[in-house]
């Protein structure tokens, strides 16, 4: 009891955020203008394919429309958004003593995929944090058709964990080293390191990750419709693709916004979320990153900082914490090159300054 008592009051007057359940009673009760301009907007077609918004401020849901056909129990593959599922269920391992520390050797957990291709002493350096934060030495990169790391070069094969592990080191022949950039790292998109995260975890704690993360995870959030993807090998996927309900994305960003608090449980520890919303690493000169979340402002007169879970698409699920915000924002503009500039004209024309007035 004492505990809880703590973990409330620290929400509430630490942090000026809500550790309630997200309410809904007066959701589209209030009249903003803004956001009725959005709904128009959208609802004409004028941002492609965008099939759910949702905004809560300090817990209280003031907007929830959904399109294109889909509704409440419409559930959203928001593609690599949910590789952020990856960092809370290390934080919660790390809690219950399965993981020591986000700076464990990767290795560790690792020995049955013994020996790897490539073999190299930095590859034994390599830490939870460097696939967290998308900096590791092996050569990854999602945004380089060539990388030898490129997801899509991963997907046709049976043993993920190993795909990623048998990367050559890479070099920088057009970049910094990672000693010479910010937060000393050198950012590279990753989808096979976020996968082998799950692996990680699944080793560490013993059991399937998929139980693990309904126990710790769904159940205490009260997520109970969900469509989990795994990898070849039966392994929950968190380099992205499992769909869930975007209120569901609700609760776990609001979560987030209550420094890991849910109905006066501690779920994610406050600490872990505090540095896996701190920038690790610079993606490019807006935007930095944390622990498989982007980081970067939002606004059109003045700008707020957010962190948010971000997917193929223009998917965001984000929280805006000086404003007590958290924004759902699913599509199904898949591969289109403007997807990402209207979600984040959503937020910058519409809601943030909406709820700023």
């Amino acid at each position: 009891m004492q505990k809880t008592l703590i973990n409330l009051l620290f929400c509430l007057f630490i942090h000026q955020t809500t550790c309630a359940q997200l309410d809904f009673s007066k959701v589209n009760t209030v009249a903003y203008p803004l956001l009725e301009k959005m709904d128009s907007a959208i609802t004409t077609g004028k941002y492609e394919q965008i099939t759910s918004v949702l905004v809560a401020k300090k817990g209280q849901v003031v907007f929830e429309k959904y399109y294109n056909g889909n509704d409440k129990n419409s559930l959203h593959n928001t593609r690599s958004a949910t590789k952020t599922m990856a960092t809370l269920l290390t934080g919660i391992a790390i809690k219950k003593g399965h993981v020591q520390s986000e700076k464990d050797k990767i290795m560790k957990y690792l020995q049955h995929k013994m020996p790897v291709q490539n073999p190299d002493k930095r590859k034994e350096a390599v830490t939870i944090e460097d696939l967290l934060t998308m900096s590791s030495v092996l050569e990854c990169n999602d945004f380089n058709s060539f990388s030898r790391g490129n997801e899509e070069r991963m997907y046709p094969i049976e043993d993920w964990t190993s795909f990623f592990l048998n990367l050559p080191i890479r070099s920088y022949p057009f970049e910094p080293k990672p000693a010479e950039q910010p937060y000393g790292r050198a950012f590279s998109y990753c989808s096979a390191g976020a996968a082998a995260v799950a692996a990680i975890l699944q080793s560490a704690i013993g059991t399937p990750l998929d139980q693990f993360a309904k126990q710790h995870l769904f159940e205490p959030l009260g997520i109970e419709q969900y469509e989990l993807h795994y990898t070849p090998e039966g392994i929950l996927n968190t380099a992205g693709g499992s769909g869930y309900s975007s209120r569901d994305f609700l609760k776990l960003i609001q979560m987030c916004l209550n420094d890991g608090v849910w109905k006066g449980q501690q779920i994610v520890p406050s600490a872990w979320l505090r540095k896996a919303t701190t920038p690790k690493a610079k993606v490019r000169e807006d935007i930095d990153y944390g622990y498989l979340l982007w980081l970067r402002s939002f606004g059109k007169e003045k700008l707020y900082q957010s962190y948010y879970m971000s997917g193929n698409g223009g998917q965001k699920v984000l929280a805006l914490p000086e404003l007590g915000l958290a924004v759902v924002i699913t599509t199904t503009n898949y591969g289109n090159r403007n997807a990402h500039p209207y979600t984040n004209a959503l937020m910058n024309d519409f809601i943030v300054p909406a709820m700023t007035e």
